[in-house]
Protein backbone atom coordinates (compact mmCIF):
# COMPACT_ATOMS: atom_id res chain seq x y z
CA UNK A 1 0.00 0.00 0.00
CA UNK A 2 1.14 3.28 -0.76
CA UNK A 3 1.59 6.47 1.52
CA UNK A 4 -0.67 9.28 0.09
CA UNK A 5 1.59 12.13 0.86
CA UNK A 6 1.43 16.10 -0.20
CA UNK A 7 3.80 18.64 0.56
CA UNK A 8 3.08 22.41 1.83
CA UNK A 9 6.17 24.91 1.21
CA UNK A 10 6.25 27.91 -0.31
CA UNK A 11 9.69 27.20 -1.95
CA UNK A 12 10.22 25.76 -4.79
CA UNK A 13 13.61 24.67 -4.66
CA UNK A 14 12.95 23.32 -0.83
CA UNK A 15 10.17 21.55 -2.40
CA UNK A 16 11.77 20.13 -5.35
CA UNK A 17 14.56 18.73 -2.58
CA UNK A 18 11.91 17.49 -0.22
CA UNK A 19 10.51 15.79 -3.39
CA UNK A 20 13.59 14.05 -5.13
CA UNK A 21 14.40 12.64 -1.19
CA UNK A 22 11.27 10.70 -1.24
CA UNK A 23 11.74 9.37 -4.80
CA UNK A 24 13.91 6.84 -3.63
CA UNK A 25 10.76 5.24 -1.90
CA UNK A 26 8.21 3.01 -3.35
CA UNK A 27 5.78 2.82 -0.34
CA UNK A 28 5.35 7.02 -1.23
CA UNK A 29 3.33 9.01 -3.46
CA UNK A 30 3.44 13.04 -3.50
CA UNK A 31 -0.32 13.88 -4.14
CA UNK A 32 0.07 17.55 -4.32
CA UNK A 33 2.44 20.11 -3.39
CA UNK A 34 0.98 23.81 -2.28
CA UNK A 35 2.82 27.16 -2.06
CA UNK A 36 1.05 28.18 1.30
CA UNK A 37 -1.61 26.90 3.94
CA UNK A 38 -4.61 28.52 2.27
CA UNK A 39 -3.36 26.67 -1.14
CA UNK A 40 -2.98 22.89 0.84
CA UNK A 41 -7.11 23.83 2.41
CA UNK A 42 -8.30 24.31 -0.69
CA UNK A 43 -6.16 21.26 -2.53
CA UNK A 44 -7.56 19.22 0.80
CA UNK A 45 -11.04 20.21 -0.07
CA UNK A 46 -10.62 18.63 -3.80
CA UNK A 47 -8.85 15.48 -2.07
CA UNK A 48 -8.26 14.76 1.43
CA UNK A 49 -7.24 11.38 1.05
CA UNK A 50 -4.02 11.97 2.13
CA UNK A 51 -1.90 10.13 4.90
CA UNK A 52 0.13 12.77 6.10
CA UNK A 53 1.41 16.41 5.36
CA UNK A 54 4.91 18.08 5.16
CA UNK A 55 4.38 21.13 6.48
CA UNK A 56 6.31 24.17 6.52
CA UNK A 57 5.64 26.81 9.19
CA UNK A 58 6.85 30.37 7.77
CA UNK A 59 4.61 30.89 4.51
CA UNK A 60 2.82 33.80 3.00
CA UNK A 61 -1.21 34.12 3.06
CA UNK A 62 -1.68 30.96 5.66
CA UNK A 63 1.30 30.12 7.84
CA UNK A 64 1.86 26.46 9.01
CA UNK A 65 0.60 26.32 11.94
CA UNK A 66 -2.69 28.13 11.42
CA UNK A 67 -3.01 25.36 8.34
CA UNK A 68 -2.24 22.63 10.87
CA UNK A 69 -5.08 23.57 13.04
CA UNK A 70 -7.42 24.20 9.80
CA UNK A 71 -6.41 20.56 8.48
CA UNK A 72 -6.58 19.00 12.64
CA UNK A 73 -10.27 20.18 13.02
CA UNK A 74 -11.19 19.10 9.64
CA UNK A 75 -9.64 15.70 8.50
CA UNK A 76 -8.62 14.87 12.11
CA UNK A 77 -7.05 11.66 10.62
CA UNK A 78 -4.58 13.47 8.45
CA UNK A 79 -1.19 12.92 10.26
CA UNK A 80 0.98 16.59 9.71
CA UNK A 81 4.90 16.59 9.98
CA UNK A 82 5.86 20.00 10.74
CA UNK A 83 9.55 20.08 8.13
CA UNK A 84 10.93 23.21 8.87
CA UNK A 85 13.83 25.37 9.52
CA UNK A 86 12.46 27.20 11.99
CA UNK A 87 13.31 25.64 15.93
CA UNK A 88 12.47 28.56 18.45
CA UNK A 89 9.83 27.54 21.00
CA UNK A 90 7.12 29.52 20.43
CA UNK A 91 7.31 27.60 17.25
CA UNK A 92 7.55 24.40 18.51
CA UNK A 93 5.01 25.12 20.94
CA UNK A 94 2.32 26.32 19.17
CA UNK A 95 2.60 23.66 16.44
CA UNK A 96 2.16 20.92 19.19
CA UNK A 97 -1.20 23.26 20.30
CA UNK A 98 -2.14 23.33 17.06
CA UNK A 99 -1.96 19.57 16.65
CA UNK A 100 1.39 18.55 14.52
CA UNK A 101 1.93 15.11 14.87
CA UNK A 102 5.91 15.50 14.57
CA UNK A 103 8.25 18.16 13.87
CA UNK A 104 11.48 17.70 11.82
CA UNK A 105 14.29 20.18 10.54
CA UNK A 106 14.81 20.52 6.92
CA UNK A 107 18.58 19.22 6.90
CA UNK A 108 16.55 15.93 7.39
CA UNK A 109 18.41 13.44 5.26
CA UNK A 110 16.02 10.94 3.31
CA UNK A 111 16.12 7.85 5.15
CA UNK A 112 15.08 9.57 8.24
CA UNK A 113 12.23 11.82 6.54
CA UNK A 114 11.08 8.24 5.34
CA UNK A 115 10.96 6.49 8.76
CA UNK A 116 9.48 9.61 10.54
CA UNK A 117 6.74 9.12 7.81
CA UNK A 118 6.30 5.91 8.33
CA UNK A 119 6.58 6.09 12.22
CA UNK A 120 3.52 9.11 11.89
CA UNK A 121 1.59 6.72 10.42
CA UNK A 122 1.91 4.15 13.18
CA UNK A 123 0.90 6.45 15.80
CA UNK A 124 4.39 7.93 16.86
CA UNK A 125 5.39 11.36 17.09
CA UNK A 126 9.25 12.09 15.14
CA UNK A 127 11.17 14.50 16.65
CA UNK A 128 14.35 16.09 15.36
CA UNK A 129 16.65 15.03 18.76
CA UNK A 130 16.82 19.16 19.10
CA UNK A 131 13.24 19.60 18.64
CA UNK A 132 12.51 16.94 21.40
CA UNK A 133 14.86 18.46 23.52
CA UNK A 134 12.97 22.00 23.44
CA UNK A 135 9.20 19.99 23.87
CA UNK A 136 10.69 18.18 27.09
CA UNK A 137 11.96 21.37 28.36
CA UNK A 138 7.93 23.14 27.40
CA UNK A 139 6.64 20.35 29.43
CA UNK A 140 8.85 21.16 32.28
CA UNK A 141 8.00 24.58 31.92
CA UNK A 142 4.96 25.84 34.47
CA UNK A 143 4.88 29.04 32.30
CA UNK A 144 2.28 26.68 30.10
CA UNK A 145 -0.23 25.97 32.96
CA UNK A 146 -2.75 28.91 32.59
CA UNK A 147 -5.89 27.50 31.21
CA UNK A 148 -8.35 27.00 33.84
CA UNK A 149 -8.37 23.08 35.19
CA UNK A 150 -11.23 20.85 33.78
CA UNK A 151 -12.89 17.76 35.50
CA UNK A 152 -11.55 15.32 33.42
CA UNK A 153 -12.40 11.16 33.70
CA UNK A 154 -10.57 8.80 32.45
CA UNK A 155 -11.72 5.20 32.72
CA UNK A 156 -8.60 2.55 34.26
CA UNK A 157 -7.63 1.47 30.84
CA UNK A 158 -7.34 4.92 29.17
CA UNK A 159 -4.74 5.90 32.16
CA UNK A 160 -2.88 2.35 31.53
CA UNK A 161 -2.78 3.51 27.63
CA UNK A 162 -1.56 7.24 28.47
CA UNK A 163 0.79 5.75 30.89
CA UNK A 164 2.29 3.54 28.60
CA UNK A 165 2.17 6.53 25.73
CA UNK A 166 4.21 8.66 27.92
CA UNK A 167 6.91 6.08 28.30
CA UNK A 168 7.18 6.69 24.41
CA UNK A 169 6.02 2.76 23.59
CA UNK A 170 3.54 2.73 20.20
CA UNK A 171 0.17 1.12 19.68
CA UNK A 172 1.47 -2.16 18.95
CA UNK A 173 3.77 -2.49 21.88
CA UNK A 174 1.13 -1.03 24.38
CA UNK A 175 -1.17 -3.89 22.99
CA UNK A 176 1.07 -6.51 23.63
CA UNK A 177 1.72 -5.37 27.31
CA UNK A 178 -2.44 -4.97 27.83
CA UNK A 179 -2.84 -7.87 26.21
CA UNK A 180 -5.50 -5.97 23.83
CA UNK A 181 -5.47 -5.51 20.12
CA UNK A 182 -4.02 -2.80 18.60
CA UNK A 183 -7.37 -1.45 17.04
CA UNK A 184 -8.49 -1.49 20.83
CA UNK A 185 -5.56 0.93 21.45
CA UNK A 186 -6.52 2.71 18.63
CA UNK A 187 -9.75 3.50 19.86
CA UNK A 188 -9.10 4.17 23.56
CA UNK A 189 -6.69 6.64 22.02
CA UNK A 190 -9.18 8.36 20.30
CA UNK A 191 -11.10 8.50 23.18
CA UNK A 192 -8.43 10.54 25.39
CA UNK A 193 -8.00 12.64 23.33
CA UNK A 194 -11.89 13.49 22.75
CA UNK A 195 -12.01 13.82 26.86
CA UNK A 196 -8.70 15.55 26.76
CA UNK A 197 -9.70 17.78 23.77
CA UNK A 198 -5.97 17.32 22.60
CA UNK A 199 -4.85 16.56 18.62
CA UNK A 200 -1.60 14.23 19.46
CA UNK A 201 0.34 12.47 21.79
CA UNK A 202 2.24 15.32 22.73
CA UNK A 203 -0.42 17.48 24.00
CA UNK A 204 -2.29 14.63 25.51
CA UNK A 205 0.85 13.94 27.61
CA UNK A 206 1.41 17.65 28.41
CA UNK A 207 -2.24 17.97 29.71
CA UNK A 208 -2.54 14.83 31.37
CA UNK A 209 0.52 15.52 33.37
CA UNK A 210 -0.76 19.03 34.27
CA UNK A 211 -4.00 17.60 35.26
CA UNK A 212 -2.31 14.97 37.01
CA UNK A 213 -4.24 12.26 35.64
CA UNK A 214 -0.78 10.50 34.92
Amino acid sequence: MKLKICIAEDNHFLAKAIKEKLSFFEDIVIKFTAKNGAELIGKLEENHNIDAILMDIQMPEMNGVKATEIVKNKYPQIKVIMLTVVDDDDSVFSSIKAGANGYLLKEIDAEKLHKSILEVINGGAPMTPSIALKALNLLRNPIIVTEKLEDIKLSKRESEILLHLSKGLNYNLIAENLIISPSTVRKHIENIYKKLQVHNKIEAILKAKKQKLI
